[in-house]
C-alpha cells in the first residue's frame, strides 16, 4: 500500500494563502484570443492534420457519451455564501500523501507525440512545473523512462491484458522507472467502434496513403515541427509502453497484437498487481457502485470515475452522474473523476460532489497541439483563475469547504444531474 507520509510539489502562486493569480506570462500572439478551454480547439483543428485531429476529437459511434460527459454539469446550480471573507484563499490539495497546489490534473491521451514534439513530455513537465498531478498513457509514442526523468512526480497509466507474463514485467519496468502511482485503466475489454476515426483517416496502425500524405503535406508546421522533427531525432515513433519492452511502429501491422487479450483482465489479476506494486494503485474507468466496492475489498488506494471521454461504450453514463454513489461505495478511499470537465466551475461542482481531484484531457492536447508549451501553461493559467474566482463567490477559502450543499439540481436538468 501507498506510504501516508506527505511529499509535495512545487506549488503556483495561485496556491498560496493570501494569492489569487498566477504570474503575468509573456505575451504569445497565438493565444491572445485563447479565454477558454474551448477556445483552443480551433487552434488545434487548423494546426493538426485531420486524421490526428480526429483520433483526439473523437469518441464512439454517435459521441452521445461524449455530449452528456459536458451536458452533466448544466444540471446542477451554485448556491453560493455571501459576506464571507475571503482573501485567504488556496486550490491546494492533497492526494496519497502529496499536496499539489490544484485539483485539476492532465488525464493519460494515447500517442500525445502526434500532436506536438515529445508531447507527453511537454504535459508532464508543464504540469510539474504548476504543481498538479498528470498521468502519462500507456498507448504513448515516448519511453516512460525518458517522461520520467523530466517530470518526476508523474503517474503512469497501462493498459494490461490478462496475461501475468506481460503484466509482471511492466510493473517492474515502471516501479524500475521511478514511478509511484500506477493507474490501470479498467473499460476497454476490447476495441470501442470509434467511427469517426475511420471518417476521418485514422487508423491503428497507421495506413500510409496519398490521402494521408496530403494531410501532412497540407499542414506544413506540424510536418515540419512535429513529425519530421521526430523522425529526425528519434525514428519512426513506436508504442513505447504497452509492455516490458518496446512495442511496434506505428506503422507495422503488429501494432493490433498490442491491444488484444484485455478482455481477460479480472479481479484476480488486480490481486496480483496490488501485491506487485508497492506504490499507489488507481483503478481507471470504474462507473458502477460495486466495483468501488470490489476495489476496496482489494486494497485499490484510489478511483478514476470515467466513462473514457466517451470513447469506449457509446452511451455509458457520465461520470459526474454517478460520482455521488461510487464515493458513498468507496468507503474512504480517493475518489477522481474525468470526462467534460472545461470550466473552472466544472471543477468546483466535481469537487462538491465528492471527487478529491478532476482530470482533463482533450482540451491540453489541443492546447499543446496549438502553442506547445505556451498553450498548456495558459490553460493551466486560464483554468486556475476560473477556479479562484469560482471559489471568492461561493464564499469559500479552501476546497475542503466544498460540498452538495452548495449546489442546487437544477429543475430542467434534474434527470441529468441523477435527482431524485
Amino acid at each position: 500500500m501507498a506510504a501516508n507520509a506527505e511529499h509535495s510539489v512545487p506549488s503556483s502562486p495561485s496556491s498560496l494563502p493570501g494569492t489569487q493569480v498566477l504570474p503575468a506570462l509573456r505575451p504569445d500572439r497565438r493565444l491572445r484570443d485563447v479565454l477558454c478551454l474551448d477556445d483552443f480547439e480551433p487552434l488545434a483543428r487548423r494546426r493538426l492534420p485531420r486524421p490526428i485531429f480526429g483520433y483526439v476529437a473523437g469518441a464512439a459511434e454517435r459521441n452521445s457519451s461524449l455530449r452528456d460527459n459536458a451536458e452533466a454539469f448544466e444540471g446542477y446550480g451554485f448556491v453560493p455564501r455571501t459576506l464571507v471573507d475571503v482573501s485567504r484563499r488556496t486550490q491546494a490539495v492533497t492526494l496519497f500523501g502529496t499536496r499539489y497546489a490544484h485539483a485539476f490534473g492532465i488525464a493519460p491521451m494515447g500517442i500525445n507525440a502526434l500532436s506536438a514534439y515529445r508531447g507527453d513530455i511537454v504535459l508532464a513537465s508543464e504540469a510539474a512545473a504548476a504543481g498538479m498531478p498528470s498521468i502519462m498513457s500507456g498507448s504513448s509514442l515516448i519511453p516512460l523512462e525518458d517522461v520520467a526523468r523530466q517530470a518526476p512526480g508523474t503517474w503512469f497509466q497501462a493498459y494490461l491484458p490478462g496475461d501475468v507474463a506481460r503484466i509482471d514485467p511492466l510493473i517492474e519496468r515502471v516501479a524500475k522507472a521511478g514511478y509511484r502511482t500506477l493507474v490501470l485503466t479498467v473499460d476497454i475489454p476490447v476495441s470501442a467502434n470509434r467511427e469517426n476515426n475511420i471518417r476521418t483517416g485514422f487508423s491503428t496502425p497507421l495506413r500510409p496513403s496519398l490521402r494521408l500524405a496530403w494531410d501532412g503535406l497540407s499542414h506544413p508546421r506540424w510536418l515540419c515541427g512535429t513529425f519530421l522533427r521526430t523522425l529526425v531525432r528519434h525514428g519512426l515513433p513506436h508504442f513505447e509502453n504497452s509492455f516490458a519492452t518496446r512495442g511496434a511502429p506505428i506503422l507495422s501491422s503488429s501494432v493490433l497484437r498490442d491491444f488484444t487479450a484485455r478482455d481477460h483482465l479480472n479481479w484476480e489479476h488486480v490481486a496480483r498487481i496490488r501485491r506487485r506494486w508497492q506504490g499507489t494503485l488507481v483503478l481507471k474507468g470504474v462507473l458502477h457502485p460495486g466495483d468501488a466496492a470490489l476495489a476496496k475489498k482489494h486494497g485499490v488506494d484510489g478511483l478514476i470515475v470515467s466513462n473514457h471521454g466517451g470513447r469506449q461504450l457509446d452511451g455509458a453514463v457520465s461520470a459526474l452522474r454517478v460520482l455521488p454513489s461510487i464515493v458513498d461505495a468507496a468507503q474512504g478511499m480517493t475518489v477522481m473523476m474525468d470526462g467534460g470537465v472545461r470550466r473552472g466551475t466544472d471543477v468546483l461542482k466535481a469537487l462538491a460532489l465528492g471527487a478529491a481531484c478532476v482530470f482533463i484531457g482533450r482540451p491540453f492536447n489541443y492546447a499543446m497541439a496549438a502553442a506547445g508549451a505556451a498553450g498548456v501553461k495558459h490553460a493551466i493559467r486560464l483554468l486556475a483563475d476560473e477556479v479562484d474566482r469560482g471559489m471568492a463567490m461561493l464564499g469559500i477559502n479552501t476546497l475542503a469547504e466544498l460540498d452538495a450543499g452548495l449546489l442546487m439540481p437544477l429543475r430542467a436538468g434534474r434527470h441529468a444531474a441523477g435527482a431524485p
